[in-house]
């Protein structure tokens, strides 16, 4: 049995604000420790569980924030970017029977810490065929584009709640319960790593490959203002559907995430100082 981890930081033990999970800034320094705590903690629930092989996935921001040198040594760990499937790398080559969103969090445009999709601000709502999408979502649909069910889902309350609309038989564990986008009240590592670990375990029986789901999807992407729309429908294929808005069709998921992700990164070359 391989699993492979999805490790985002935002929604790590711990972590509540911006400078937290900001490679370079002194308290993402504290909080690198914590983040690779929660993700030893999965990799030894699914080995408790049965799991052969554990594939850990960097999916925070530069992909470099994880300490490679605390991570279990059972485990290896793809780290960096450019990779073609971003978050959920590695789920598409056939061996993976099950995957974990360590460390995730709620969508933009709705109640979370950190709350977002790909972007920490400018994207104010997601929507996948006409559902609001957080990360956990869109990365669901491409796992299971692969026949590869999620298995296991951490973060904060609300991101345990998110989970039961795409990954309803899922194990969940909360690090953390929601007071407002940058504000939570948090369990001590101790107690977070028994969790992690107690619902890793569980969920390596739910790690068996399905039959592979590809079909055509709609995305939506709402932005804060008015010209990243515009920028965006430099991406062929992206229409504007509104001010503020721009919708595109794919055959299938694997394309609509890569789309997506030139989206984001036209976008992001698009935010002007100070007014965005």
């Amino acid at each position: 049995m391989k699993i492979l981890v999805s490790a985002d930081m935002e929604g790590a033990t711990g972590v509540t604000w911006p400078a937290d999970v900001l490679p370079g800034a002194p308290q993402w320094e504290r909080c690198r420790p914590m983040f690779t705590g929660d993700v030893n903690a999965a990799v030894a629930g699914f080995f408790d569980g049965g799991a052969d092989e554990v594939l850990v996935n960097e999916a925070h921001w530069t992909m470099r924030n994880l300490l490679l040198e605390q991570l279990d040594d059972r485990a290896v760990l793809l780290t960096g970017r450019h990779k073609a499937l971003s978050m959920v790398e590695g789920v598409q080559h056939g061996d993976v029977d099950g995957v974990a969103f360590v460390g995730y969090h709620t969508g933009a445009g709705s109640e979370g810490v950190l709350a977002h999709t790909y972007l920490a601000n400018s994207i104010t709502g997601v929507w996948v065929d006409g559902a609001r999408a957080s990360e956990g979502r869109l990365n669901a649909l491409v796992a299971a584009e692969f026949g590869v069910p999620v298995v296991l889902v951490t973060g904060d309350d609300l991101t345990c709640e998110d989970a039961k609309g795409y990954a309803p038989a899922a194990r969940t564990c909360a690090v953390k319960d929601h007071v407002s986008r940058y504000a939570a009240v948090c369990r001590t590592p101790a107690v977070t790593a028994a969790g992690i670990r107690a619902a890793a375990r569980d969920a390596a029986a739910l790690a068996v490959r399905e039959q592979p789901a590809s079909t055509p999807h709609e995305l939506e992407v709402e932005f804060d203002a008015e010209h990243l729309a515009g920028a965006a429908t430099v991406v062929p294929g992206v229409r504007r559907t509104g001010e503020r808005r721009v919708a595109y069709g794919s055959p299938d998921m694997y394309e609509a995430i890569r789309c997506f992700k030139a989206v984001t990164t036209v976008v992001s070359a698009a935010v002007e100082e100070t007014y965005g």
